[in-house]
């Protein structure tokens, strides 16, 4: 399955449950997850969307561990199996 499968299903799967997805885009601080999970009661958490098999690269890692170490939650979603998991730890 393509990354922007997995991400267009992610999205949807957060409205269902009343929340939004929007993309993170920043300027100059490049490497950042590509969705923020935002869940009613405050929830949140950072998603970096890969296909299928595919792993961060080393900056993007770098960030991923940049937030866990802020204890944000922080996922790599490479397939849609794995989405309920993610939102349901939120």
């Amino acid at each position: 399955m393509r990354e922007k499968d997995v991400e267009c299903r992610l999205v949807s799967e957060v409205k269902k449950r009343g929340g939004i997805c929007p993309k993170w885009v920043s300027p100059g601080f490049d490497g950042v997850p590509d969705r923020i999970a935002l869940l009613p009661d405050g929830r949140i958490g950072f998603v970096e969307v890969k296909a299928k098999g595919k792993r961060p690269r080393p900056l993007q890692t770098a960030r991923l561990e940049l937030l866990r170490r802020l204890r944000f939650k922080v996922y790599v979603l490479d397939d849609i199996s794995q989405i309920g998991g993610i939102l349901d730890d939120l």
